[in-house]
This record gives structure tokens, C-alpha cells and sequence, in this order.
């Protein structure tokens, strides 16, 4: 650390100490040590995601090229990229991606879960077993299972699914749901066995069958499970792009409005290679800020409809 950093951190510390003195005995001063405490996290909070936020909304607006810009273009860069038929296709087919992964990825992560938290035998075992894809990487993992696509499958199949524009999809929500199934499981696992085991034993004694307990009693005392689940689950699936990178970089190619595009280029792929890779970083930004309030919007949508059920059931 540099001299003026010790003497920035030290200027803060005195700052911090004298407003504490000064600040009135009582509640007052609570409220004072609770900002402190807060303050460090307001602060990177701000320095990471507020203040780049508002700059990049800023730089959407403008020819930014990374460097500086000249001119002020207002909206026409969101005009601009909503005339194009490559980020309209991204969109659609990212919205698509999600809606099938959410599902998939939850409704075997819920089976797996009701498996591992089973009084089976070695069912810690198949914990393990189903949660270890979660720890290999997207970039490892996408170059395995194009091997896996390309040399192994082929063996079965004349044609692997990532060069068929309308399969390669397919193979990209079959890879994400065999990687993110197993982290998902271990919440669901985590919300099946904080319910009260004496409220299942009621329900046995009542004669409640197995499958009446799993909807009637397990699953609405877990709907704050599902809550998270399916949160961990939208935010993740919307925002995929190492997987999507390393699988099929956006390929094969396909035919739309007389122009060829990337049949798998999701949102997050087709942002960095309009920003990285053909440098438009004023396009790209603005591509970003769309990005984020769609991600936003639908996230938000989400919780609150899932935190309306938890009330109803």
C-alpha cells in the first residue's frame, strides 16, 4: 500500500472517530457506529456497481470507444440495436434458454434432493456424486462435453448436436442442467430437512401417503426454498456465458432474413463479441444496459410472485 493510501484510510479513521464523539450519547449515537459499520460496504457497493452503472448508462448514450468519445447520440444506439436481427435472435432465444433451463434444472434438482435426503443407503454418497459437475468450471466443463459431443456421441449418432443449428441448443440446456442440478439439489436438501420432523410423523399417523406429505406438508413449509431455487436459477440461466463461450461460441450458423447469424449466441456472448471482439464498445454498452434491466425487471417479477405463493400457501 502506498503513502497516500495509509494517509486516506487514516484521514477516514479520523473522521470516523471524531463524528463518533461528537455525536450525541443514546440512540444517536447507534446510529452513528451502525453508519460506520455500513459505510465500508456502501462504499465498495458504490465503487463497483452504482458508480460503473451510471457511468455505463452514460456511454450508451454517447460514441464511446472505449477510450473517449466526441459526439452525444442519445437513443440512437438502442435504435440501432433493436433494428439488428442477431441481438433480436440472442434476446428471444436467451428468454427461451432460461424459461426451459428454470425448469429443468429445478424439477431434477427437486428429485435429486428428495433422493439425498432419503433415508436410502449411500444417499450422502449420491450427494456428493450429483454436486461434484457444480465445482468443475464453465470453461473446462464446455471443452469436455464438446469432446463428449463430438467424438463420443458420434459414435451412436451420425451428426453431433452442436453442428446442427436446431439441436445445438439442446446440447448447451443438457450440459447447464448436468452442472447446476447438484448446487440447486444441496439448497433443496437444506429446506426438506429443516422441516419438522413431527409434523411428518402427524401426517403418518393421519395415514397421509407419501405423495399427499410431498404436496400438502413438504412442499408449501419449503416455499421459501423454491423462492431462492428459482431466483439462483432465472439469474443464472439469463446471464450464461462461459459455458456458451466454450461449448459452441455462438456456432453453428443458421439462416435468418437472408442473413447468416449465430444460432447459439446468447445474450451475454453476443455483448462481448460486439464490444471485445468487433470493439463497438459504445453499442456494446448499451446492449448491457438492456441486458440489465431486462434481468432486473424479470428477476424482480419473479421474487415477488414466489413471495405472494409463499403467503397463499
Amino acid at each position: 500500500m502506498g503513502a497516500k493510501g495509509l494517509l486516506i484510510i487514516l484521514a477516514i479513521l479520523a473522521v470516523a472517530t471524531l463524528v463518533y464523539f461528537l455525536a450525541p450519547k443514546g440512540k444517536k449515537r447507534d446510529g452513528v457506529v451502525q453508519a460506520l459499520f455500513l459505510a465500508p460496504m456502501v462504499v465498495t457497493f458504490a465503487i463497483t456497481v452504482g458508480i460503473p452503472l451510471v457511468v455505463g448508462v452514460f456511454y450508451s448514450l454517447t460514441d464511446w470507444n472505449g477510450l473517449s468519445f466526441k459526439n452525444f447520440v442519445g437513443l440512437g444506439n438502442y435504435i440501432k440495436i433493436f433494428s439488428q436481427n442477431d441481438y433480436v435472435y440472442s434476446l428471444l432465444i436467451t428468454m427461451g434458454f432460461t424459461v426451459v433451463n428454470v425448469i429443468a434444472v429445478n424439477v431434477l434438482a427437486f428429485l435429486l434432493a428428495l433422493l439425498g435426503a432419503s433415508d436410502v443407503r449411500f444417499s450422502k454418497f449420491f450427494r456428493a456424486a450429483y454436486f461434484v459437475p457444480n465445482l468443475i468450471g464453465g470453461i473446462v466443463l464446455g471443452y469436455v462435453w464438446q469432446f463428449i459431443f463430438n467424438k463420443i456421441f458420434t459414435l451412436a449418432f451420425p451428426v453431433s448436436m452442436l453442428t446442427d443449428p436446431n439441436l445445438a441448443i439442446g446440447a448447451i440446456i443438457i450440459v447447464s442442467v448436468w452442472q447446476y442440478s447438484g448446487y440447486i439439489m444441496m439448497i433443496y436438501i437444506t429446506g426438506l430437512q429443516s422441516v419438522p420432523k413431527d409434523v411428518l410423523e402427524a401426517s403418518g399417523i393421519d395415514g397421509a401417503s407419501g405423495l399427499r406429505t410431498l404436496f400438502s406438508i413438504k412442499m408449501p413449509m419449503i416455499a421459501n426454498t423454491f423462492t431462492v431455487c428459482l431466483f439462483l436459477t432465472l439469474v443464472n440461466s439469463f446471464k450464461q456465458f462461459d459455458l456458451n463461450f466454450a461449448l459452441t461460441a455462438g456456432a453453428p450458423a443458421r439462416i435468418l432474413a437472408g442473413k447468416a447469424i449465430q444460432s447459439t449466441e446468447f445474450l451475454a456472448l453476443n455483448i462481448y463479441n460486439t464490444a471485445i471482439a468487433k470493439s463497438n464498445y459504445a453499442l456494446g454498452q448499451s446492449k448491457a444496459v438492456v441486458f440489465f434491466v431486462i434481468l432486473a425487471a424479470v428477476s424482480l417479477t419473479q421474487v415477488y410472485f414466489s413471495k405472494k405463493t409463499e403467503v397463499e400457501m
